[in-house]
């Protein structure tokens, strides 16, 4: 093991002593905790500001002048504040809370889209969509008599950009690709889509989900039009998104919900909204949630993004090594650059199979089509086995991934 192996397994144990989930034992054995793209495990520090919120500062933001309200409203704003920080918005108030990436994303079909989409026209998105970016813009496509277009990937797993120009039509408005995909990991060329797709006049969204954990995100780097994400792939809690939105496009969309809050003055002719992010924030909002993802934040930047990169580039590149050795196994995905996301299939064992065997040895993998059915068609496969990683796994934990799938192969023999 060489010195930036040690390095890193050092680091990696520093950071588990802060989840507590990891403490745990699973069918009697250690918990080998592989299901990241799903949801992350969440460290101390989030636990400890989601309890304080519900704890301490328990009251509703924006519409009290009492201490604990004012508190709450100081606290639910700073991590407005932590976010726009993150991801290099120009301003906070570019950043509206939602309950997911799901949301953030219907939240722009269902409003800038229903007002920009028409008969006639197209709405782009890619091959390796999760379906969160890719039904919304089905039914938006429906209802408006518009084309949905689909732009391809090779067998890597990489986009077939040179198939972009043609997929880009006068009518494209929107297109819609993830930063990285659930799958496979592939990393996209967001920044060389949105100029080719601004050139046409299209707009751009970026589901986000997958990358704000293990990648930098600067949207003015990326030149996207709207970028969304969630709390919970990213070590905060479940129930919070972010929708980015450039402050331009946020002051022409209208509602997308309405109650209270979200509003200036309501008569019986009519209402007045606010100005963005609050016109999208109908009701009240998961407060402590949202100041758990403002803690996340700062968690992730408390160990520092080149470390958590490069800790997990290797635990990536071994898992490659490692699952490639294993008779009959093969892995989706293998471009460059790609996160530490490893789908594979197992001959003719089902995913659930292998999932199930695995879980006995006390490693939760994700079975299934992963919310992509469409790129598992484009594989020839109903379903992967798939093991994705964090700033907590191991070097010796994708070992563990290997014997365990030695004993799935043995036991379907």
């Amino acid at each position: 093991m060489n010195a930036s192996m040690v390095r890193g397994a050092s680091a990696a144990n520093a950071w588990r002593a802060d989840f507590p989930a990891l403490e745990q034992r699973v069918h009697d054995r250690p918990l080998v905790y592989l299901d990241s793209a799903s949801t992350t495990l969440k460290p101390h520090v989030v636990l400890r500001a989601v309890e304080n919120m519900l704890a301490r500062e328990c009251a509703n933001v924006h519409r009290g002048v009492h201490a604990l309200s004012e508190a709450a409203t100081a606290s639910y704003e700073a991590a407005r504040g932590k976010v726009a920080r993150m991801i290099g918005a120009a301003r906070a108030h570019e950043i509206v809370f939602t309950r997911g990436t799901t949301e953030s994303i219907n939240l722009v079909a269902q409003t800038l889209g229903r007002a920009r989409v028409g008969p006639g026209d197209a709405v782009l998105v890619t091959e390796l969509e999760h379906h969160s970016n890719l039904v919304p813009w089905q039914m938006l496509c429906r209802e408006r008599g518009a084309q949905l277009r689909v732009l391809p990937i090779d067998e890597s797993g990489q986009l077939r950009l040179d198939l972009l120009p043609t997929l880009l039509g006068e009518r494209t408005r929107l297109v819609a690709l993830s930063h990285a995909s659930n799958v496979l990991g592939t990393v996209n060329p967001v920044a060389q889509v949105a100029r080719l797709a601004h050139e046409r006049g299209a707009l751009v969204l970026v589901d986000g989900a997958q990358a704000v954990a293990h990648l930098p995100v600067d949207v003015k780097a990326l030149d996207c039009d709207f970028y969304a994400f969630s709390a919970h792939k990213m070590y905060g809690p479940t129930g919070v998104g972010v929708l980015y939105g450039c402050e331009a496009l946020l002051e022409t969309m209208p509602p997308w919900q309405g109650g209270g809050d979200m509003v200036l003055e309501v008569r019986w002719e009519g209402t007045t909204y606010q100005q963005p992010p609050y016109r999208f924030e109908a009701g009240t909002p998961n407060i402590a949630g949202v100041v758990g993802l403002g803690a996340a934040v700062d968690y992730r930047d408390g160990i520092g993004l080149d470390a958590l990169s490069a800790h997990e580039r290797v635990l990536g590149e071994r898992a490659m090594q490692a699952l490639g050795e294993l008779p009959g196994l093969r892995i989706l995905g293998t471009a460059p650059g790609k996160l530490a996301i490893v789908s594979f299939v197992l001959g003719s064992i089902h995913p659930h199979d292998a999932g199930t065997v695995l879980d006995r040895e006390g490693i939760a993998v994700r079975t299934g089509h992963h919310c992509a059915q469409p790129l598992m068609a484009r594989f020839g496969v109903a379903g992967t086995v798939r093991a994705s990683f964090a700033l907590y796994n191991t070097a010796q934990e994708v070992d563990a991934l290997a014997r365990g799938l030695r004993r799935v192969i043995e036991a379907f023999a």
